[in-house]
């Protein structure tokens, strides 16, 4: 799983790299997003943000990309909205 936090302070910056990362995952907090953990997708989205995004930050601009394993992702506690995170769905047709 990859996470992905991020802050611009700029709303049309901050609006254009939500939209970037919904391309590739689920957003679970207003500015955090959690991805399928794929080396091709995380490159994707490193090289976005050196090619596109990196040259604009300003003082309190920032984004955090966490690459967790398998391992730590059962360490993860969820509640509130977050807990529907972690339960299974099966769909019968």
């Amino acid at each position: 799983m990859i996470i992905v936090s991020y802050d611009f302070t700029n709303n049309k910056k901050r609006t254009k790299f939500s939209k970037f990362l919904e391309q590739y995952g689920k957003r679970i907090q207003y500015s955090v997003f959690k991805i399928k953990n794929s080396n091709r997708v995380l490159n994707n989205i490193i090289a976005e943000i050196e090619l596109r995004y990196k040259k604009g930050f300003k003082d309190c601009d920032s984004v955090i990309v966490y690459k967790i394993c398998e391992g730590c992702q059962n360490k993860i506690s969820y509640y509130g909205n977050a807990k529907n995170e972690t339960e299974k769905v099966v769909y019968f047709s």
